[in-house]
């Protein structure tokens, strides 16, 4: 008979006899019976902490997953791993998001569980918990903390954080004083949960939901709802019918399942930072994701969902316009009905149980879309050999076939301290650059969304073309392009562009370029040196094993794909 529960991966001390006779007597220790301890285990990860406001439920979920392993006859088991909350992370989240996929995989596999259920929510901790699960092989399902309800102010319904940055640019244009801007921030964020739009955590639930690795209807509830709690407790039931199956995510996440989500992801005209995490996490199982294939999906899958930043709903409408199975009854025709759920079932036989309702003003019919296709594109080009990203559907049309003047950025700190330079050489249709801000310059922050100059803003210009080797939040929007790769801390040829250069967007051919020679960007990298690599710690390991921002930002040893670049070493970030 195969081990489970307690007798799980016994510590090795010569006699196994002993092991599960020492591991008992601890057990026994916490006040579980003997009959308990006969039970299989299901590990429940949590990835709260009080650095991560999105997690506040985690302790109701805890309980709710719980109770519904307890009725189904298994034994729930808590254990914490690294906690990722966006805002109170430096440099950024993502830099970390490899160390936890790393946590969540090495306590999975050491300690005795049959299987695990994932709780989390926060940006980078879905697509971290995914990937550690993968990679661990044992039966895993996801449960989300769920979104924020809205708050309000001044009559106008908000939500983090598509609508601060929205304000925020009003208060930089000196159309809000400074206490409204205050006032407003106290109800930006009134209730737990992850951001009310469709920023990264909630792409990323969609998409969780859509791989099939959480239960049908589990991606939109709102963190504070009730029916959060009744998917916790069906959730905790459900990892105990995994544990007796031993249904592993690799025959759930499949090249089908993973096609599945890419359409979801485009659908909900989601986060660009979905691009990255999905490619990570087929990457765990070797699925290969190039952006020529997400721009080939791109290009046949509408945009259905009106939820800002693409949109004007918020996901509390979402989930009462049918959340994510209205969506897929939506998107049939696209996808591959006979991929297998945590749920036990194919897609095709989820479709036929999705109630005829669906709220049109949220979810729109195939027939009549929010955007017809593209949402999210690739670009290529003699500044991005490697690719880029472009969130085509939150971006300002016009600048969509755009030739302008660069002004450069040499990184961060150069960008905070001149942009608002009533003295700065810009005008609107220039091109703003950031360099020095990807995965070895400084982590890949959030930083593409850079500000429009307070002088410009003065004059009314709320959208310029922005270019970056960084990422940007899911909530924000414009015309952005980022993930240049390579990146120009690397030697990029984004490192060669000059303030005064001319630089082309073109969404239709798909490309960016800098109105320079192949032979003039040469010159100007000539001599170029990366810069120094860490001495020690995680920052050491992230520098000389990262991957680039077109394979995922893994590390090279933690994926399938032998194929995939390392950026080399270099700094990891200041």
């Amino acid at each position: 008979m195969a081990d489970v529960g307690l007798s799980r991966g016994l510590t090795n001390y010569g006699d196994r006899a002993f092991s599960l006779y020492l591991r008992r007597a601890f057990a026994q220790s916490m006040g579980f019976s003997d009959a308990m301890l006969e039970r299989p285990i299901v590990g429940i990860a949590t990835a709260g902490g009080g650095f991560n406001n999105c997690h506040r439920t985690t302790p109701e979920l805890v309980t709710a997953v719980s109770r519904g392993v307890l009725a189904a006859g298994g034994l729930p088991l808590e254990f914490p791993t690294i906690s990722l909350g966006e805002p109170f992370l430096t440099p950024t989240s993502l830099v970390f998001r490899n160390l936890m996929a790393m946590d969540v995989e090495e306590m999975i596999r050491a300690q005795p569980m049959d299987a695990v259920v994932l709780i989390g929510g926060c940006d980078k901790t879905l697509p971290a918990q995914l990937m550690g699960a993968l990679s661990a092989g044992k039966p895993a399902i996801s449960l989300v903390v769920g979104p924020m309800m809205t708050g309000s102010f001044e009559g106008e319904r908000l939500g983090a954080c598509t609508d601060c940055r929205a304000w925020w640019a009003r208060y930089r244009a000196g159309e809000l004083s400074d206490e409204r801007i205050r006032a407003l921030e106290s109800n930006l964020a009134t209730t737990a949960g992850t951001c009310a739009v469709m920023g990264t955590a909630s792409t990323m639930a969609c998409v969780t939901e859509a791989l099939g690795m959480s239960l049908p209807g589990a991606a939109t509830p709102p963190a504070v709802h009730a029916e959060r709690l009744r998917i916790a407790e069906a959730t905790g039931a459900r990892a105990v019918a995994l544990a007796h199956d031993g249904l592993t995510p690799d025959r759930i996440v499949t090249r089908e399942s993973v096609e599945n989500a890419l359409r979801v992801l485009f659908a909900i005209g989601g986060s660009t930072n979905g691009v990255i995490h999905l490619t990570a996490i087929a990457g765990r199982l070797g699925i290969p994701l190039t952006l020529e294939y997400f721009n080939a999906i791109s290009a046949t899958t509408p945009v259905l969902v009106n939820l800002k930043p693409v949109g004007s709903a918020y996901m509390e409408h979402f989930h009462a316009a049918g959340g994510v199975g209205a969506l897929l009854r939506e998107l049939a025709p696209l996808l591959h009905r006979d991929t297998v759920s945590v749920a036990g079932e194919t897609l095709g036989e989820r479709l036929e149980r999705v109630p005829a309702y669906v709220g049109r003003d949220v979810i729109r019919s195939a027939t009549e879309p929010l955007v017809e296709r593209d949402a999210l594109v690739a670009l290529f080009g003699n500044l991005a050999p490697n690719g880029a990203i472009l969130k085509a559907a939150a971006a300002d049309e016009r600048l969509m076939e755009h030739e302008g003047r660069a002004v450069v950025f040499a990184d961060l700190a150069d960008l905070a301290a001149r942009i608002d330079d009533p003295g700065l050489d810009v005008e609107p249709d220039d091109v703003l650059v950031l360099q020095n801000a990807g995965p070895i310059g400084a982590g890949m922050p959030e930083a593409g969304y850079l500000p429009i100059p307070k002088k410009l803003l003065a004059r009314g210009v709320r959208d310029m073309l922005r270019i970056s080797d960084a990422r940007m939040s899911g909530t924000a929007y414009g015309a952005v392009v980022l993930h240049i790769s390579p990146e120009a801390a690397i030697g990029g040829p984004l490192a060669a562009v000059r303030s005064g250069d001319r630089i082309r967007l073109s969404l239709r051919e798909k490309r960016l370029d800098v109105v320079l020679t192949g032979a003039e960007i040469a010159e100007r990298l000539r001599g170029f040196a990366q810069p120094p690599v860490p001495s020690r710690g995680y920052a050491k390991l992230y520098a000389e094993h990262i991957l680039g921002a077109e394979s995922g930002c893994d590390f090279d040893f933690l994926t399938r794909d032998p194929g995939r670049r390392t950026l080399g070493t270099g700094r990891a970030w200041p």
